[in-house]
């Protein structure tokens, strides 16, 4: 099995170095990564200008190509030119911190495993909440476990995975669950900078009441979630209503 493996804290993270040691064992894994991170890129392209791309030793354990470009630049750069292979499986992370609710959007992980959806590659992204040691290799395991039973998944899937604070202990169970959308609790904190400037910095609270279980609230409860996302945003339902209005007065 070829596998592409990328993310958006960059080529020389820990997370990426965790999951390459796990990813080896199902298949040759090329790397294509960011050179520096990328973070809350999200689904950003380079339209102008070249894209350096080289050859690195990461940290002595395995090579990769390094891109100064966005995550979704890696993932094309590597379908459409470097890998001479098709890839049979995508593989973005494991990110710094959780990639849940509409962090989903923002997320240049989540989005690399989109641009390999757009590109009929299955993908899977993973994340790991945000701990005081961050256990990568432990979450690496969960991810590859994970993984191995998903296996083999269609062309165009895209399934995000989150793995719990592992501090707190082994994880309650796994969850498959919808995407939350309720958001966050945020506001902006005004301040002033050297040159006596008003700035202002976004602080996050916590995530707003939700009944039902989502991805949001399964991980905060210390379970595993699994969600299954769509690289197509229609609402069909809206837009088969709008298909039933009368359109032809407007050009008429």
């Amino acid at each position: 099995m070829n596998i592409l493996l990328t993310n958006d804290d960059g080529i020389f993270a820990p997370g990426l170095a965790a999951i390459y040691k796990e990813l080896v064992k199902l298949g040759d894994v090329t790397v294509v990564a960011p050179a520096d991170s990328r973070s809350g890129t999200s689904h950003s392209v380079t339209f102008y200008g070249p894209l350096v791309c080289n050859k690195v030793d990461i940290n002595g354990q395995f090579t990769g190509f390094s891109v100064q470009g966005s995550p979704a630049d890696c993932v094309k750069l590597a379908c459409m030119q470097i890998c001479k292979q098709p890839i049979d499986l995508l593989v973005a992370g494991i990110n710094n911190g959780a990639n849940a609710g509409i962090n989903i959007y923002y997320s240049g992980t989540v989005a690399a495993a989109m641009e390999g959806a757009f590109l009929k590659v299955p993908a899977v992204a993973t994340s790991l909440v945000v701990d005081e040691k961050m256990d990568y290799e432990k979450a690496a395991e969960y991810c590859a476990k994970i993984i191995k039973k998903l296996l083999p998944l269609e062309s165009g899937y895209v399934v995000n995975i989150n793995i719990p604070q592992l501090s707190k202990g082994k994880p309650k169970g796994i969850k498959v669950v919808p995407q939350s959308t309720g958001g966050f609790h945020e506001h902006y904190i005004e301040q002033k900078n050297e040159q006596g400037q008003t700035v202002f910095q976004l602080a996050a609270g916590q995530h707003r009441h939700e009944n039902d279980s989502t991805d949001s609230t399964a991980l905060a409860d210390g379970f595993i979630t699994i969600t299954a996302l769509s690289p197509g945003m229609t609402n069909q339902g809206t837009t088969r209503q709008l298909a039933r209005k009368k359109w032809k007065d407007i050009v008429a």
